[in-house]
């Protein structure tokens, strides 16, 4: 694309958990069209960034600024965040009982397009994109994630996602606790949600994801900091070699 867009840019990001800094520096701008992934070892800080992007109260962002589509979004209360085009999908998506998926997805919906809005498509756009998930229709009457497996609990925030058609998706490790068949299922939703328009960022430990959704920039995390970028092939050779050889690179020790 001859003009992109910046998304989301962050600058010298630093996040707090209970006093500890866990991301300590970090800066990417999200153009639209691209898709990014960010690897890492366990404990280096890529769910904290995502947390505290979207505004989750016990993750601070003590330094740094970030935009969406040039707009500051560090005031925000986490539902602004999601109004003005930013969806997290949760690494561990919570149940919440009493509330079926489809109240849960109306609402939801009814929250982004204003409280006066005409919502009587949302029966047919339920269904449809329902469908294209391979998610049974009974799930619509089942509460939100109870009793729900991994893969399915996977499928309703990849669901949400295309309900609410995000400017830029943070997709945070969608594919643990995923079988290939579920896997399959859900980078296809992701995949067909992601156009020119709208940007994506992966967070991911392994690369067999990327197998599916092709990522046009890769980079590394470790220790809260982003030590290496590259393209698609970055994923490959981590897949391959580890991250000890990254680390050596950055003078990093890394721990798994």
């Amino acid at each position: 694309m001859a003009d992109k867009k910046p998304l989301l840019a962050f600058d010298d990001i630093h996040v707090e958990v209970e006093g500890t800094e866990v991301v300590k520096g970090v800066s990417l701008t999200i153009n639209a069209g691209e898709t990014h992934a960010i690897m890492g070892p366990n404990g280096s800080g890529k769910s904290s960034l995502s947390q505290a992007l979207m505004g989750h109260p016990s993750y601070e962002i003590t330094k740094g600024e970030a935009y969406l589509k040039g707009e500051s979004i560090l005031d925000m209360e986490p539902d602004e965040r999601s109004r003005a085009g930013l969806f997290l999908a949760f690494q561990y998506p919570l149940a919440i009982p009493g509330v079926t998926v489809a109240n849960f997805m109306r609402a939801a919906l009814q929250a982004h397009r204003g409280k006066d809005a005409d919502m009587s498509d949302f029966r047919k756009l339920f269904k449809a994109q329902m469908d294209d998930l391979g998610i049974d229709h009974a799930f619509a009457t089942r509460y939100l994630n109870e009793g729900f497996s991994g893969g399915e609990k996977k499928r309703i925030e990849i669901l949400q996602m295309a309900m609410l058609q995000p400017t830029v998706a943070v997709l945070d490790e969608t594919d643990s606790g995923l079988d290939i068949d579920a896997l399959k299922t859900v980078a296809e939703g992701i995949n067909r949600y992601h156009n020119d328009d709208n940007g994506m960022l992966l967070v991911t430990h392994y690369q067999r994801l990327l197998n599916y959704i092709k990522p046009d920039f890769v980079h590394v995390m470790m220790a809260g900091r982003l030590v290496k970028s590259g393209g698609p092939e970055l994923a490959l050779q981590l897949e391959d070699k580890g991250y000890d050889w990254v680390a050596a690179e950055a003078n990093q020790k890394v721990e798994v």
